[in-house]
């Protein structure tokens, strides 16, 4: 990255970030935008990043400069891969750990074999409804912000593709999985239904991004690491 010049981000890069827990999509931006523009002394300079984050997800976020940025609709709609953990028993009304568990289900006769056969029902085309707590906009209001505000709307639902539904292992109550989907499939909202189709409910308690298209979280960096090997670690303190 320190061979990299003003010119190589101005004509364009795509630089592969993995995004840490807590962190926004647009923070982990923001780091980037900062520590090269602190680099080479920029007033303008575009960037952007291809797929939104949730805060409590982590792993791949590509972010394109300069001129790449006309390629960032290219990117966002490749399949995407992710693992994580979808806890049974319980719902929150995010979907996620974003907010407190409000239901608790039975668990007794879920086994293995109800799990394995469940993912079934999830993969192919299928419509899913979007969390009320997400990105999604309503009347030119974010979806969560009127969540948080008390005000419940109706969300149509959409069909996405979800190609692979793999359960990696069971652990109690914990399902963990690994799933291949479409852009604009909602990890969450599979989460929440998966719960349903098997007579009780379930959130997603761990999320992590793996795959875009051919980009791999293996090849990519911490941000604040991006930031030191530009700037220098004294720099970016």
């Amino acid at each position: 990255m320190e061979n990299l010049t003003e010119d190589d981000f101005l004509n364009g890069q795509v630089l592969l970030i993995d995004k840490p827990l807590g962190w926004s999509s647009f923070q982990a931006v923001n780091k980037l935008k900062w520590a090269i523009r602190k680099k080479f002394s920029l007033k303008k300079f575009k960037i952007g990043h291809a797929g939104t984050l949730d805060p409590l997800a982590t792993g791949l976020l590509i972010i394109c400069t300069g001129k790449f940025t006309k390629k960032i609709n290219e990117y966002q709609g490749q399949e995407k891969e992710y693992t994580g953990i979808i806890s049974l028993g319980s719902t929150t009304p995010s979907f996620d750990l974003e907010t407190e568990i409000d239901e608790t289900y039975p668990t007794e006769h879920i086994t293995p074999e109800l799990i394995h056969t469940a993912t079934t029902q999830f993969t192919g085309e299928i419509e899913q409804t979007p969390p009320v707590f997400s990105a999604l906009k309503k009347d030119g209001k974010r979806l969560y912000e009127l969540a948080r505000e008390g005000i419940t709307v109706d969300i149509p639902k959409r069909k996405v593709t979800v190609s692979a539904f793999e359960v990696i292992k069971v652990d109690n109550l914990n399902v963990h999985f690994r799933i291949t989907c479409s852009k604009g499939t909602y990890i969450r909202s599979i989460a929440n239904d998966f719960g349903k189709a098997l007579g009780s409910g379930a959130h997603l308690s761990a999320l992590r991004r793996t795959k875009i298209g051919d980009f791999n979280v293996d090849i990519a960096q911490d941000p604040l690491i991006f930031a030191d090997t530009l700037l220098g670690p004294e720099v970016n303190e």
